[in-house]
């Protein structure tokens, strides 16, 4: 697997003027239309270097969009790690102490002796995110693959996946050994509770084909929560659904136990391999192989490798549901 950067297309926004809330939380907007509905939220930049939510975030706000029923907040996460890009080294501001999307356990959160960057950022958001009915949390990828919906372990991530209608493949997962994600946050992940969440990996993080797919899905969770209508968006903003949509079980992590790891090819997601058994990697030496049939690769990549990480999640196709 190549770790040669990949082409900047896109231009990266200037996002300070974003910066001054009317919630006191810097970056983070909020809107109330005064009638009955859902908190809507739209989050970008939970990783620094994941630029294409930016960009709608920001032409959102400079839009003024303003929602006709319940509230809407904007959102830019990690700004800290966002204002360390540098192109010579782009995956670099990936973070600043720590993975802004691990810290989202409750209890961590609580530990005031805990201190980084991220956890300071996740702890001045959560009131607003307490709030929150539904979450889009809007990343990117670190290698070029279709861009797919992170639904989480439940039933309620697939089934407002499968509302939203792209992209086209949908990946239930129990998330990362490393820590909670904002997106199985409190109600998010739990059953008993009508809130809820999606996350989206638009594509590889500065391709331009990512922004159009962050623009696409973020038009289509407002419609779809009701917060506004299709025609408060300029022409445009709408693609094409998907004929089908695939979702994929995660069933088990590869995480790496050291540095000493390799890819069998030059993966970058989504490739399905027949026959169990068959050598995808090597782990301190030892092969790793797929351990069934049909068996998918889901968001392969050595460039954050280090102990614990996991370089590649294993999945098995669930369900494939046609559109009508």
């Amino acid at each position: 697997m190549s770790t040669e950067a990949y082409p900047i297309e896109i231009e990266f926004p200037n996002i300070a003027e974003h910066a001054h809330s009317e919630t006191g939380i810097d970056y983070v907007h909020t809107f109330d239309s005064g009638r009955p509905g859902p908190h809507v939220m739209i989050n970008a930049l939970t990783h620094g270097n994941e630029v294409c939510g930016a960009i709608v975030v920001d032409a959102l706000l400079r839009l003024r969009l303003r929602p006709r029923r319940g509230r809407l907040t904007l959102s830019f996460a990690n700004v800290a790690a966002y204002a360390r890009f540098d192109p010579s080294q782009p995956d670099k501001s990936r973070y600043v102490d720590g993975d802004f999307n691990r810290v989202w356990t409750p209890a961590l959160l609580d530990d005031l002796s805990r201190r980084s960057t991220e956890l300071d950022r996740a702890r001045a958001m959560r009131p607003v995110i307490d709030t929150v009915d539904l979450l889009l949390d809007l990343h990117s990828m670190h290698e070029k693959s279709e861009p797919l919906i992170v639904a989480g372990p439940l039933e309620k991530g697939v089934d407002l996946a499968l509302a939203l209608g792209t992209p086209a493949t949908v990946i239930r997962d129990e998330g990362h050994p490393e820590g909670r994600r904002m997106r199985d946050y409190e109600g998010f992940g739990d059953t008993g509770s009508p809130k809820n969440a999606l996350l989206i990996e638009c594509g590889q993080h500065w391709e331009k084909r990512a922004v159009a797919v962050a623009r696409d899905c973020a038009a289509r969770f407002l419609i779809l929560s009701g917060v506004i209508d299709e025609a408060d968006l300029p022409p445009g903003w709408l693609a094409p659904l998907p004929r089908r949509m695939t979702v994929v079980q995660v069933t088990q992590p590869v995480v790496a136990k050291n540095m000493d790891f390799r890819f069998a090819g030059d993966y970058t997601g989504l490739e399905t391999f027949a026959k169990a058994g068959t050598v995808i990697g090597w782990s301190d030496g030892e092969a790793v192989v797929t351990p069934y049939d049909d068996c998918m690769l889901v968001m392969p990549s050595l460039r954050q490798l280090r102990p614990g990480v996991t370089v590649v999640r294993l999945g098995r196709v669930e369900a494939r549901v046609d559109r009508n």
